[in-house]
C-alpha cells in the first residue's frame, strides 16, 4: 500500500510542477537558512577542539570600573587576574593570557603579519590543541621568561615552507623565539585559543602589565564540575571587592566589577549589551528561538495555503475515488504521503545547499582558518519540524475533503 502511495505521490508532484516548485523552494530555503545559521553559531559557541571543556569553564572576559564621573569598560588587567583567580575553591586549574595582538616579522625582505598571544604554561593544559609537531612550552618557561614559542601551520608555512619548524627560531615583534611546537590553525572566531604565535607572558618587552587592573588579558577557570560554579563566583567577587580602589589610579571610581562567566553568558552580554554583573543567557536563547519560529512560520503558512489550493483542485478526483470505495483513511494517507515526500525532497535540497554554502565559506577564506560543516543536530530538528508542519498542513484539508459526499466532491464543492 505504501509503495502505491509513493508512486501516486510522485506522479501528482510531476503533474503540478509550479505548486511543487513553490513548495520545494519554501521548504528548501527555510531549512537551508536554519542549517547554515545554526552551523555558524555552533562553530562559534559549542565545545570543540581546542576548547573541549567549555561545559565546565568560566572566563573573566570583562571588567567595569565606574563612579559618578568616570566609567571604564575593558578586558581585565593582569594584576586583577593574578590577585583574584588563583587557588579558588572547586577549581582544577586556571590560566591567564593576553589578547591576540598584531605583530610584524621580516624575512628576506618580506613582511609577515601575525597575531601573537602571550600565555602562561597552564594555558596548554586548559586548551587541547592538535600538535602537528613538537610540544607546548611549560610553566617553567614562563616563570623563567624563556624565549620559546608555539606557532600554527600558517606561520610554519610562511617562515619555513614545508620543512619542520621545531628547534628553529622566528622573529616576531622585534624579538626572537625558539619554536617548541606547531599546532593546527584555529579559526579567528574562537577568541580564547586563536593566534598565530603563542609565547610566554614574561617575555613581554616590559613589565608594566603586572601593575595594570584593566586591559589586555583574559582569565579562564577550569572547574572540577559545573556544581562548583556558584562557589567560584562568590569567592572571586569577594576577592574583587577587597581590592583597594586607590590602586586603580582612576580618580572617582567607586565600584569595580568583574564576574566569571560561561562563554555563552559572555556572548549574551556582548550581543545584548547587558552589564557584567547580570546574566541574560535565557534572553539570548529566547531571541534565537523566536527568530527560528518566525522564520519557519511564513513558509509554513504558505505551504498550508498551497496544500489547500492543491487539494481543492483535486475535488473531482477525490469524488471519483470515494465513488469507487476509497476510505477516508486512504485519502488522508495519500495526501500525508505526498507532503512527507515533498518535505524530504526539500530537506535533501536544503542539506546539499547548506553544505555547499558552508564549503564555499571555507574555500573562499571568508573567516581565517575556519573549516565549516553542516550542523547535523540542528538540521535533524529543523527537518522534524518541517515534517510536522508538512503533515499537519496536509492532514486537515485532506480530512475535511475526505468527509464530503462523493456527489458533492464531483460537483467541485469547496471545503
Amino acid at each position: 500500500m505504501l509503495r502505491n502511495y509513493i508512486k501516486m505521490s510522485l506522479k501528482v508532484l510531476r503533474r503540478r510542477p509550479f505548486f511543487t516548485f513553490i513548495s520545494l523552494f519554501a521548504i528548501g530555503f527555510t531549512l537551508t537558512a536554519l542549517t547554515t545559521s545554526a552551523a555558524l553559531i555552533d562553530h562559534t559557541l559549542a565545545p570543540m577542539p581546542p576548547e573541549t571543556m567549555l561545559d565546565r569553564t568560566l572566563g573573566i572576559y570583562h571588567m567595569t570600573a565606574k563612579g559618578e564621573t568616570v566609567q571604564v569598560n575593558s578586558n581585565p588587567g593582569y594584576k586583577l587576574l593574578d590577585r583574584c583567580i588563583h587557588d579558588l575553591p572547586g577549581t582544577e586549574m586556571v590560566t591567564v593570557f593576553s589578547s591576540a595582538g598584531s605583530v610584524n616579522s621580516y624575512l628576506a625582505g618580506r613582511k609577515i603579519e601575525s597575531h601573537m598571544k602571550r600565555t602562561d604554561g597552564a594555558y596548554w593544559k586548559v586548551m587541547h590543541f592538535d600538535f602537528l609537531e613538537g610540544h607546548p612550552y611549560t610553566e617553567d618557561d614562563d616563570r623563567n621568561a624563556n624565549f620559546v614559542a608555539v606557532i600554527n601551520e600558517r606561520t610554519r608555512r610562511e617562515f619555513f615552507g614545508n620543512t619542520n619548524a621545531v628547534g628553529k627560531t622566528i622573529e616576531a615583534d622585534g624579538q626572537r623565539f625558539r619554536v617548541t611546537g606547531v599546532v593546527a590553525d584555529v579559526p579567528i572566531y574562537r577568541n580564547n585559543p586563536f593566534a598565530d604565535i603563542w609565547v610566554p607572558i614574561r617575555t613581554a618587552k616590559n613589565d608594566h602589565y603586572r601593575s595594570e587592573y584593566s586591559g589586555g588579558f583574559t582569565g579562564l577557570i577550569l572547574a572540577r564540575s559545573r556544581a562548583a560554579f556558584p562557589e567560584i563566583r562568590r569567592e572571586f567577587q569577594a576577592r574583587v571587592s577587597q581590592i583597594d580602589l586607590a590602586d586603580l589610579e582612576l580618580p572617582g571610581v567607586q565600584v569595580l566589577s568583574a564576574r566569571p562567566e560561561t562563554y555563552t553568558e559572555a556572548a549574551s552580554r556582548e550581543i545584548l549589551g547587558t552589564p557584567v554583573e547580570k546574566t541574560r543567557t535565557a534572553y539570548l536563547y529566547a531571541c534565537f528561538a523566536g527568530l527560528m519560529v518566525l522564520f519557519m512560520l511564513l513558509p509554513t503558512i504558505s505551504l498550508i495555503n498551497i496544500n489547500v489550493s492543491r487539494i481543492l483542485e483535486r475535488a473531482s478526483e477525490i469524488g471519483v475515488r470515494k465513488a469507487f470505495g476509497a476510505s477516508k483513511f486512504t485519502l488522508v494517507a495519500q495526501f500525508v504521503t505526498e507532503n512527507v515526500i515533498l518535505t524530504l525532497l526539500g530537506g535533501t535540497i536544503a542539506f546539499i545547499a547548506s553544505w555547499g554554502i558552508l564549503a564555499g565559506f571555507t574555500w573562499l577564506g571568508v573567516v581565517p582558518y575556519a573549516q565549516f560543516s553542516p550542523n547535523l543536530r540542528i538540521f535533524a530538528v529543523a527537518l522534524a519540524i518541517a515534517l510536522f508542519f508538512g503533515v499537519f498542513s496536509g492532514v486537515y484539508p485532506a480530512w475535511k475533503m475526505s468527509r464530503l459526499h462523493p456527489v458533492d466532491a464531483l460537483r467541485g464543492t469547496t471545503l
